[in-house]
Protein backbone atom coordinates (compact mmCIF):
# COMPACT_ATOMS: atom_id res chain seq x y z
CA UNK A 1 0.00 0.00 0.00
CA UNK A 2 1.27 3.51 -1.13
CA UNK A 3 -0.61 6.37 -0.31
CA UNK A 4 -0.31 10.05 -0.65
CA UNK A 5 -2.25 13.57 -1.31
CA UNK A 6 -1.20 15.31 -4.27
CA UNK A 7 -3.89 18.22 -5.02
CA UNK A 8 -6.15 16.77 -2.93
CA UNK A 9 -8.05 19.72 -1.06
CA UNK A 10 -9.22 17.52 1.59
CA UNK A 11 -9.52 13.64 2.90
CA UNK A 12 -13.51 13.74 2.35
CA UNK A 13 -12.67 15.27 -1.28
CA UNK A 14 -14.30 13.27 -4.43
CA UNK A 15 -10.39 13.65 -5.35
CA UNK A 16 -9.38 11.43 -3.19
CA UNK A 17 -9.26 8.18 -4.75
CA UNK A 18 -7.37 6.38 -2.26
CA UNK A 19 -10.63 6.64 -0.29
CA UNK A 20 -12.74 5.32 -3.48
CA UNK A 21 -9.96 2.63 -5.05
CA UNK A 22 -7.79 1.32 -2.72
CA UNK A 23 -8.53 -2.06 -1.09
CA UNK A 24 -8.28 -0.29 2.52
CA UNK A 25 -10.23 2.55 1.82
CA UNK A 26 -9.85 4.69 4.75
CA UNK A 27 -7.55 7.17 5.93
CA UNK A 28 -5.06 7.74 8.22
CA UNK A 29 -2.62 5.10 10.00
CA UNK A 30 -3.71 1.51 11.28
CA UNK A 31 -2.88 -1.54 12.75
CA UNK A 32 -4.02 -4.97 11.35
CA UNK A 33 -2.49 -8.20 12.89
CA UNK A 34 -2.12 -11.37 11.20
CA UNK A 35 -2.87 -14.17 13.41
CA UNK A 36 -1.10 -17.64 12.62
CA UNK A 37 -0.60 -20.56 15.19
CA UNK A 38 2.75 -19.60 15.58
CA UNK A 39 2.34 -16.11 16.59
CA UNK A 40 1.28 -12.90 15.56
CA UNK A 41 2.57 -10.33 12.92
CA UNK A 42 1.29 -6.88 12.82
CA UNK A 43 1.32 -4.40 10.02
CA UNK A 44 1.34 -1.12 10.68
CA UNK A 45 0.03 1.57 7.99
CA UNK A 46 1.86 5.26 8.57
CA UNK A 47 -0.24 7.96 6.50
CA UNK A 48 2.03 11.17 7.12
CA UNK A 49 0.26 12.66 3.87
CA UNK A 50 -0.17 16.48 4.17
CA UNK A 51 -4.07 17.44 4.39
CA UNK A 52 -4.97 19.70 2.33
CA UNK A 53 -2.44 17.85 -0.12
CA UNK A 54 -0.94 21.46 -2.21
CA UNK A 55 0.55 20.72 -5.52
CA UNK A 56 3.33 19.87 -6.82
CA UNK A 57 5.80 20.68 -5.94
CA UNK A 58 5.57 21.60 -2.27
CA UNK A 59 4.12 18.14 -1.57
CA UNK A 60 7.14 16.75 -1.10
CA UNK A 61 7.50 16.12 2.12
CA UNK A 62 5.26 14.21 4.22
CA UNK A 63 3.61 15.69 7.68
CA UNK A 64 3.01 14.48 11.23
CA UNK A 65 1.40 16.75 13.41
CA UNK A 66 1.11 15.69 17.43
CA UNK A 67 -2.40 14.35 17.34
CA UNK A 68 -0.65 11.96 14.61
CA UNK A 69 2.07 10.85 16.68
CA UNK A 70 0.09 10.47 19.91
CA UNK A 71 -1.94 7.68 17.14
CA UNK A 72 0.82 5.85 15.93
CA UNK A 73 2.03 6.15 19.34
CA UNK A 74 -0.64 3.58 20.19
CA UNK A 75 -0.49 1.80 17.50
CA UNK A 76 3.22 0.65 18.37
CA UNK A 77 2.40 -0.35 22.02
CA UNK A 78 -0.70 -2.24 20.63
CA UNK A 79 2.17 -4.47 18.03
CA UNK A 80 4.49 -5.05 21.46
CA UNK A 81 2.85 -8.39 21.48
CA UNK A 82 3.58 -9.52 18.44
CA UNK A 83 6.37 -11.54 16.74
CA UNK A 84 6.85 -9.11 14.63
CA UNK A 85 5.82 -5.14 13.24
CA UNK A 86 6.39 -4.44 10.17
CA UNK A 87 5.42 -0.45 9.33
CA UNK A 88 5.01 0.70 5.58
CA UNK A 89 3.52 4.14 4.23
CA UNK A 90 4.64 6.08 1.29
CA UNK A 91 6.89 8.36 2.41
CA UNK A 92 10.96 7.89 3.58
CA UNK A 93 11.57 8.77 6.98
CA UNK A 94 14.09 11.42 6.11
CA UNK A 95 11.26 13.20 4.30
CA UNK A 96 8.57 13.34 6.96
CA UNK A 97 8.33 16.55 9.56
CA UNK A 98 7.29 14.99 13.03
CA UNK A 99 7.62 16.45 16.10
CA UNK A 100 10.11 15.31 18.94
CA UNK A 101 10.89 12.25 19.55
CA UNK A 102 10.60 11.69 15.94
CA UNK A 103 8.95 8.90 14.04
CA UNK A 104 11.90 7.07 13.65
CA UNK A 105 11.60 6.58 17.66
CA UNK A 106 8.39 5.75 17.21
CA UNK A 107 9.03 2.93 14.69
CA UNK A 108 12.04 1.49 16.64
CA UNK A 109 10.35 -1.31 17.53
CA UNK A 110 9.85 -2.69 13.95
CA UNK A 111 11.65 -5.34 12.03
CA UNK A 112 11.31 -2.70 8.68
CA UNK A 113 9.60 0.29 7.62
CA UNK A 114 9.13 -0.62 4.31
CA UNK A 115 8.36 2.67 1.84
CA UNK A 116 8.42 4.24 -1.36
CA UNK A 117 8.52 8.18 -2.67
CA UNK A 118 12.25 8.35 -3.82
CA UNK A 119 11.80 4.80 -5.08
CA UNK A 120 15.34 4.33 -7.09
CA UNK A 121 15.80 8.27 -7.30
CA UNK A 122 15.50 7.66 -11.34
CA UNK A 123 17.49 5.13 -11.73
CA UNK A 124 20.64 7.31 -9.96
CA UNK A 125 20.19 4.59 -7.11
CA UNK A 126 18.49 1.12 -7.75
CA UNK A 127 19.30 -0.32 -4.02
CA UNK A 128 17.71 2.57 -1.00
CA UNK A 129 18.01 0.82 2.12
CA UNK A 130 19.40 1.36 5.01
CA UNK A 131 18.93 1.13 9.04
CA UNK A 132 17.75 3.00 11.55
CA UNK A 133 20.01 3.40 15.14
CA UNK A 134 17.61 1.88 17.03
CA UNK A 135 17.90 -1.11 14.38
CA UNK A 136 14.72 -1.09 12.19
CA UNK A 137 15.44 -1.65 8.42
CA UNK A 138 14.04 1.56 6.23
CA UNK A 139 13.73 -0.33 2.77
CA UNK A 140 12.71 1.80 -0.22
CA UNK A 141 11.33 0.13 -2.65
CA UNK A 142 10.94 1.09 -6.78
CA UNK A 143 7.88 1.84 -8.46
CA UNK A 144 5.02 -0.20 -9.83
CA UNK A 145 3.70 2.79 -12.16
CA UNK A 146 6.37 3.18 -14.50
CA UNK A 147 9.05 0.52 -13.75
CA UNK A 148 6.47 -2.51 -12.35
CA UNK A 149 8.90 -3.33 -9.56
CA UNK A 150 7.36 -4.94 -6.17
CA UNK A 151 8.82 -6.70 -3.31
CA UNK A 152 7.77 -9.96 -1.44
CA UNK A 153 9.25 -11.06 2.01
CA UNK A 154 8.70 -13.82 4.70
CA UNK A 155 9.21 -14.76 8.08
CA UNK A 156 11.57 -17.91 8.38
CA UNK A 157 11.44 -19.02 12.06
CA UNK A 158 11.13 -15.34 12.94
CA UNK A 159 13.89 -14.68 10.86
CA UNK A 160 13.24 -11.33 8.10
CA UNK A 161 14.10 -11.98 4.50
CA UNK A 162 12.56 -10.06 1.36
CA UNK A 163 13.48 -9.64 -2.85
CA UNK A 164 12.78 -6.92 -4.69
CA UNK A 165 11.74 -7.38 -8.01
CA UNK A 166 10.45 -6.68 -11.64
CA UNK A 167 7.01 -7.66 -12.39
CA UNK A 168 6.99 -10.53 -15.48
CA UNK A 169 10.78 -11.67 -14.30
CA UNK A 170 10.17 -15.08 -14.20
CA UNK A 171 11.33 -17.80 -11.67
CA UNK A 172 10.90 -15.62 -8.75
CA UNK A 173 13.65 -16.52 -6.00
CA UNK A 174 13.79 -15.66 -1.74
CA UNK A 175 16.69 -17.20 0.38
CA UNK A 176 14.82 -17.18 3.33
CA UNK A 177 17.39 -19.56 5.40
CA UNK A 178 20.52 -18.32 5.80
CA UNK A 179 19.37 -14.69 5.36
CA UNK A 180 21.16 -12.35 4.32
CA UNK A 181 23.72 -10.52 6.78
CA UNK A 182 23.47 -7.11 5.92
CA UNK A 183 19.13 -7.46 6.73
CA UNK A 184 19.94 -9.21 10.05
CA UNK A 185 19.28 -7.53 13.17
CA UNK A 186 20.09 -9.26 16.56
CA UNK A 187 17.51 -6.77 18.22
CA UNK A 188 14.83 -7.46 16.43
CA UNK A 189 15.48 -11.37 15.33
CA UNK A 190 16.32 -14.87 17.22
CA UNK A 191 19.40 -14.75 15.18
CA UNK A 192 20.85 -17.88 17.45
CA UNK A 193 18.57 -20.15 15.31
CA UNK A 194 20.62 -19.63 12.45
CA UNK A 195 23.49 -22.30 14.35
CA UNK A 196 20.88 -24.41 15.23
CA UNK A 197 18.84 -24.56 11.85
CA UNK A 198 18.78 -27.89 10.12
CA UNK A 199 17.85 -26.82 6.64
CA UNK A 200 18.94 -24.82 3.67
CA UNK A 201 15.38 -23.24 2.81
CA UNK A 202 14.52 -21.28 -0.32
CA UNK A 203 11.10 -20.07 -1.73
CA UNK A 204 10.65 -20.24 -5.45
CA UNK A 205 7.93 -19.14 -7.56
CA UNK A 206 7.57 -19.28 -11.43
CA UNK A 207 4.57 -19.00 -13.99
CA UNK A 208 5.78 -23.06 -15.18
CA UNK A 209 6.89 -25.30 -12.82
CA UNK A 210 10.16 -25.50 -10.86
CA UNK A 211 12.27 -28.09 -12.21
CA UNK A 212 15.47 -27.65 -10.23
CA UNK A 213 16.79 -26.05 -7.32
CA UNK A 214 20.91 -26.04 -7.06
CA UNK A 215 22.47 -24.59 -4.18
CA UNK A 216 26.40 -23.44 -3.72
CA UNK A 217 28.26 -22.23 -0.73
CA UNK A 218 31.61 -20.38 -1.34
CA UNK A 219 31.40 -21.73 -4.66
CA UNK A 220 31.23 -25.45 -3.50
CA UNK A 221 27.86 -27.03 -5.10
CA UNK A 222 25.97 -28.78 -1.79
CA UNK A 223 22.83 -30.24 -4.22
CA UNK A 224 19.66 -30.15 -5.29
CA UNK A 225 16.89 -28.85 -3.06
CA UNK A 226 14.15 -30.89 -2.65
CA UNK A 227 10.66 -29.38 -3.18
CA UNK A 228 8.50 -29.74 0.27
CA UNK A 229 5.46 -28.02 -0.16
CA UNK A 230 3.75 -25.07 -2.27
CA UNK A 231 7.04 -22.81 -3.20
CA UNK A 232 9.23 -24.03 -0.40
CA UNK A 233 12.35 -25.34 -1.63
CA UNK A 234 14.88 -27.52 1.62
CA UNK A 235 18.52 -28.77 1.86
CA UNK A 236 19.73 -30.19 4.77
CA UNK A 237 23.02 -28.71 5.86
CA UNK A 238 25.04 -27.84 8.93
CA UNK A 239 25.67 -24.96 9.95
CA UNK A 240 28.70 -25.61 12.38
CA UNK A 241 30.71 -25.91 9.24
CA UNK A 242 30.45 -22.29 8.55
CA UNK A 243 30.47 -21.09 11.80
CA UNK A 244 33.89 -18.49 11.20
CA UNK A 245 33.48 -15.51 8.87
CA UNK A 246 31.29 -14.74 6.61
CA UNK A 247 30.28 -16.95 3.40
CA UNK A 248 28.31 -16.62 -0.10
CA UNK A 249 25.09 -18.69 -1.02
CA UNK A 250 23.95 -19.12 -4.33
CA UNK A 251 20.82 -20.61 -5.44
CA UNK A 252 20.12 -21.05 -9.52
CA UNK A 253 16.42 -22.27 -10.11
CA UNK A 254 14.66 -23.25 -13.35
CA UNK A 255 11.41 -23.82 -14.67
CA UNK A 256 10.04 -25.90 -17.36
CA UNK A 257 10.38 -23.55 -19.76
CA UNK A 258 13.73 -23.14 -19.90
CA UNK A 259 13.87 -20.21 -17.72
CA UNK A 260 16.79 -19.46 -14.58
CA UNK A 261 17.47 -17.04 -11.95
CA UNK A 262 20.37 -16.68 -9.69
CA UNK A 263 20.39 -15.32 -6.72
CA UNK A 264 23.13 -15.11 -3.98
CA UNK A 265 23.98 -13.20 -0.50
CA UNK A 266 26.98 -12.67 2.04
CA UNK A 267 25.39 -14.89 5.16
CA UNK A 268 27.00 -15.34 8.77
CA UNK A 269 26.12 -17.46 11.95
CA UNK A 270 28.50 -15.22 14.33
CA UNK A 271 26.05 -12.56 16.11
CA UNK A 272 28.76 -10.23 15.59
CA UNK A 273 30.10 -9.63 12.35
CA UNK A 274 28.00 -6.54 10.28
CA UNK A 275 27.64 -5.61 7.28
CA UNK A 276 27.96 -2.08 6.32
CA UNK A 277 24.77 -0.62 4.18
CA UNK A 278 26.09 2.20 1.15
CA UNK A 279 26.92 5.38 2.67
CA UNK A 280 24.94 7.72 0.14
CA UNK A 281 21.82 5.63 0.30
CA UNK A 282 21.95 5.91 4.43
CA UNK A 283 22.77 9.48 3.77
CA UNK A 284 19.48 9.85 1.59
CA UNK A 285 16.99 7.66 4.36
CA UNK A 286 18.41 9.07 7.56
CA UNK A 287 19.25 12.92 7.22
CA UNK A 288 16.32 14.41 8.10
CA UNK A 289 16.68 16.79 4.69
CA UNK A 290 14.01 19.81 5.97
CA UNK A 291 16.30 20.61 8.79
CA UNK A 292 18.74 20.91 6.21
CA UNK A 293 17.21 22.74 4.38
CA UNK A 294 15.39 24.64 6.88
CA UNK A 295 18.93 25.59 8.55
CA UNK A 296 20.70 25.87 5.32
CA UNK A 297 18.33 28.80 4.17
CA UNK A 298 18.68 30.88 7.57
CA UNK A 299 22.38 30.58 7.32
CA UNK A 300 22.55 32.13 4.07
CA UNK A 301 20.10 34.81 4.32
CA UNK A 302 21.78 35.88 7.65
CA UNK A 303 25.14 35.30 5.55
CA UNK A 304 23.62 37.69 2.76
CA UNK A 305 22.29 40.41 5.18
CA UNK A 306 25.60 40.45 7.31
CA UNK A 307 27.62 41.32 4.36
CA UNK A 308 25.03 44.02 3.65
CA UNK A 309 25.15 45.57 7.05
CA UNK A 310 28.53 45.36 7.65
CA UNK A 311 29.52 46.80 4.17
CA UNK A 312 27.26 49.88 5.14
CA UNK A 313 28.62 50.72 7.98
CA UNK A 314 31.99 50.54 7.82
CA UNK A 315 33.90 52.83 6.11
CA UNK A 316 36.35 52.63 2.83
CA UNK A 317 38.35 49.71 3.44
CA UNK A 318 42.48 50.87 2.89
CA UNK A 319 43.28 48.29 0.98
CA UNK A 320 47.33 47.60 0.21
CA UNK A 321 48.78 46.08 -2.90
CA UNK A 322 47.84 45.13 -6.36
CA UNK A 323 44.12 45.33 -6.69
CA UNK A 324 43.73 41.55 -6.79
CA UNK A 325 39.99 39.75 -6.97
CA UNK A 326 39.58 40.18 -3.22
CA UNK A 327 40.57 43.74 -2.92
CA UNK A 328 37.89 44.83 -5.93
CA UNK A 329 34.80 43.08 -4.50
CA UNK A 330 35.35 44.12 -1.09
CA UNK A 331 35.15 47.58 -2.62
CA UNK A 332 32.36 46.76 -5.26
CA UNK A 333 30.16 45.50 -2.13
CA UNK A 334 31.43 49.13 -0.04
CA UNK A 335 29.57 50.98 -3.30
CA UNK A 336 26.61 48.82 -3.42
CA UNK A 337 26.13 49.13 0.36
CA UNK A 338 26.69 52.93 -0.09
CA UNK A 339 24.24 53.95 -2.61
CA UNK A 340 20.86 53.42 -1.28
CA UNK A 341 18.54 52.35 -3.85
CA UNK A 342 20.62 49.39 -4.53
CA UNK A 343 21.56 48.83 -0.89
CA UNK A 344 17.97 49.15 0.12
CA UNK A 345 16.52 47.14 -2.90
CA UNK A 346 18.78 43.89 -1.81
CA UNK A 347 17.95 44.43 1.53
CA UNK A 348 14.35 43.94 0.60
CA UNK A 349 14.80 41.41 -1.59
CA UNK A 350 16.67 39.43 0.96
CA UNK A 351 14.18 40.19 4.06
CA UNK A 352 11.47 39.47 1.33
CA UNK A 353 12.41 35.97 0.56
CA UNK A 354 12.75 35.09 4.43
CA UNK A 355 9.73 36.39 5.35
CA UNK A 356 7.37 37.63 2.79
CA UNK A 357 4.24 35.80 1.03
CA UNK A 358 6.35 34.62 -2.17
CA UNK A 359 2.61 34.02 -4.34
CA UNK A 360 -1.01 34.24 -3.15
CA UNK A 361 -2.95 30.96 -6.00
CA UNK A 362 -4.94 28.00 -5.88
CA UNK A 363 -2.41 26.23 -3.54
CA UNK A 364 -4.67 22.75 -3.94
CA UNK A 365 -7.82 22.12 -6.49
CA UNK A 366 -10.48 25.09 -5.74
CA UNK A 367 -8.50 26.14 -2.66
CA UNK A 368 -6.53 29.89 -2.57
CA UNK A 369 -3.55 29.73 -0.27
CA UNK A 370 -0.64 31.72 0.38
CA UNK A 371 2.95 30.48 0.26
CA UNK A 372 5.81 31.58 2.67
CA UNK A 373 9.21 29.94 3.16
CA UNK A 374 8.13 29.34 6.60
CA UNK A 375 4.95 27.10 5.39
CA UNK A 376 1.79 27.89 3.78
CA UNK A 377 -1.71 29.01 4.44
CA UNK A 378 -4.62 26.94 3.03
CA UNK A 379 -8.08 26.61 3.74
CA UNK A 380 -7.60 27.25 7.00
CA UNK A 381 -4.62 24.94 7.74
CA UNK A 382 -0.68 25.78 7.91
CA UNK A 383 1.15 23.27 6.63
CA UNK A 384 4.75 23.91 7.94
CA UNK A 385 7.16 24.67 5.79
CA UNK A 386 9.68 22.12 4.15
CA UNK A 387 10.12 22.03 0.48
CA UNK A 388 9.43 25.91 0.94
CA UNK A 389 13.02 25.99 2.42
CA UNK A 390 14.60 23.91 -0.73
CA UNK A 391 13.55 26.55 -3.25
CA UNK A 392 14.00 29.39 -1.04
CA UNK A 393 17.64 28.07 -0.94
CA UNK A 394 17.22 28.03 -5.04
CA UNK A 395 16.29 31.69 -5.65
CA UNK A 396 18.87 32.96 -2.96
CA UNK A 397 21.38 30.68 -4.66
CA UNK A 398 20.51 31.04 -8.69
CA UNK A 399 19.06 34.25 -8.95
CA UNK A 400 18.91 36.69 -5.58
CA UNK A 401 22.67 36.09 -4.85
CA UNK A 402 24.02 36.12 -8.36
CA UNK A 403 21.81 39.27 -8.87
CA UNK A 404 23.47 40.93 -6.24
CA UNK A 405 27.10 39.94 -7.21
CA UNK A 406 25.80 41.36 -11.22
CA UNK A 407 25.21 44.92 -9.46
CA UNK A 408 28.53 45.20 -7.78
CA UNK A 409 30.38 43.97 -10.60
CA UNK A 410 28.28 46.72 -12.88
CA UNK A 411 29.18 48.81 -10.28
CA UNK A 412 32.77 48.42 -10.28
CA UNK A 413 32.53 48.92 -13.97
CA UNK A 414 31.21 52.01 -13.59
CA UNK A 415 33.72 53.30 -11.55
CA UNK A 416 36.40 52.51 -13.28
CA UNK A 417 35.04 55.14 -15.56
CA UNK A 418 32.73 53.15 -18.07
CA UNK A 419 29.31 53.31 -19.15
CA UNK A 420 27.35 50.26 -20.83
CA UNK A 421 28.72 51.02 -24.39
CA UNK A 422 32.30 51.65 -23.20
CA UNK A 423 32.68 48.74 -21.18
CA UNK A 424 31.84 46.65 -24.23
CA UNK A 425 34.61 48.30 -26.24
CA UNK A 426 37.33 47.18 -23.69
CA UNK A 427 38.47 44.62 -25.44
CA UNK A 428 38.53 42.22 -22.68
CA UNK A 429 35.53 40.03 -24.28
CA UNK A 430 36.38 36.61 -22.61
CA UNK A 431 35.91 38.47 -19.45
CA UNK A 432 32.77 40.50 -20.35
CA UNK A 433 30.48 38.82 -22.21
CA UNK A 434 30.48 35.12 -19.75
CA UNK A 435 29.24 37.72 -16.69
CA UNK A 436 26.35 39.36 -18.98
CA UNK A 437 25.66 35.99 -20.56
CA UNK A 438 25.55 34.03 -16.79
CA UNK A 439 23.24 36.58 -15.58
CA UNK A 440 20.70 36.51 -18.90
CA UNK A 441 20.67 32.46 -18.50
CA UNK A 442 19.24 33.07 -14.61
CA UNK A 443 17.02 35.41 -16.17
CA UNK A 444 15.65 33.28 -18.47
CA UNK A 445 15.70 30.48 -15.47
CA UNK A 446 13.36 33.17 -13.28
CA UNK A 447 11.28 33.79 -16.15
CA UNK A 448 10.46 30.59 -16.01
CA UNK A 449 10.10 30.10 -12.51
CA UNK A 450 7.02 32.39 -13.44
CA UNK A 451 5.85 30.33 -15.93
CA UNK A 452 5.74 27.23 -13.79
CA UNK A 453 4.04 29.01 -11.09
CA UNK A 454 1.18 30.12 -13.91
CA UNK A 455 0.80 26.61 -15.06
CA UNK A 456 0.78 25.03 -11.81
CA UNK A 457 -0.86 27.68 -9.17
CA UNK A 458 -3.05 29.75 -12.37
CA UNK A 459 -3.35 33.13 -13.36
CA UNK A 460 -3.70 35.02 -9.92
CA UNK A 461 -0.74 33.16 -8.27
CA UNK A 462 1.45 34.31 -11.35
CA UNK A 463 0.44 38.38 -10.82
CA UNK A 464 0.33 38.31 -7.50
CA UNK A 465 4.10 36.70 -7.10
CA UNK A 466 6.13 39.04 -5.70
CA UNK A 467 9.06 36.64 -5.55
CA UNK A 468 8.85 35.58 -9.01
CA UNK A 469 6.96 37.89 -11.32
CA UNK A 470 7.05 41.14 -9.91
CA UNK A 471 11.42 40.91 -8.73
CA UNK A 472 11.01 39.64 -12.77
CA UNK A 473 10.04 42.55 -13.90
CA UNK A 474 11.88 44.58 -11.34
CA UNK A 475 15.09 43.28 -12.52
CA UNK A 476 15.66 45.31 -15.64
CA UNK A 477 14.65 48.48 -13.77
CA UNK A 478 17.40 48.39 -11.17
CA UNK A 479 19.79 47.05 -13.56
CA UNK A 480 19.59 50.05 -15.29
CA UNK A 481 19.59 51.92 -12.89
CA UNK A 482 23.36 51.09 -12.26
CA UNK A 483 24.36 51.57 -16.32
CA UNK A 484 22.14 55.26 -16.16
CA UNK A 485 22.68 56.01 -12.35
CA UNK A 486 24.62 59.72 -12.54
CA UNK A 487 28.31 59.77 -12.78
CA UNK A 488 28.07 62.32 -10.01
CA UNK A 489 26.51 59.95 -7.33
CA UNK A 490 29.82 57.91 -8.22
CA UNK A 491 32.65 60.76 -7.93
CA UNK A 492 33.73 59.77 -4.06
CA UNK A 493 33.96 56.30 -5.49
CA UNK A 494 35.22 56.92 -8.35
CA UNK A 495 38.65 58.91 -6.73
CA UNK A 496 38.37 56.21 -4.10
CA UNK A 497 39.56 53.65 -6.67
CA UNK A 498 41.23 55.93 -8.79
CA UNK A 499 43.40 56.62 -5.32
CA UNK A 500 43.70 52.86 -4.69
CA UNK A 501 45.17 51.95 -8.35
CA UNK A 502 47.45 54.52 -7.77
CA UNK A 503 48.76 53.71 -4.48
Amino acid sequence: VEFNAFNIPSLESVENYYRKYSAVRRDGSFHYVHNTPFGNYSFISLDATPNPGPKRPYNFFGILDEKRMEELLLLAKESSRSNHSIWFGHYTTSTILSPSPGIRSVMSSATAYLCGHLHTLGGLMPVLHTRHLQGTLELEVGDWKDNRRYRIFAFDHDLFSFADLVFGEWPVVLITNPKSLLYSCARHEPLERLLHSTHIRVLAFSLSSVTSVTVKIDGVHLGQALHLSGPIFILKWNPRNYSNRTHNIEVIVQDSAGRSKSVHHIFSVQEDIHLRFDPLASFILLTDHCIVARVLFVVIVLLQLTILVTFRHRGYPEHKGSPGFINLTSFSLHVLSKLNIFYYSVLLLTLYTALGPWFVGEITKGKLGCCFSFGMFVDGHFLQGSLTFVVGILQLAFFNIPLMAYLCWSLLQRCFGHNFRSHLHQGKYLKIIPVHLLMLLLYIWQIYSCYFLHMTYGALAFFFSPLRTWLTLLTPVIIRCVWTLNSTELGTFIAQLKSHLSS
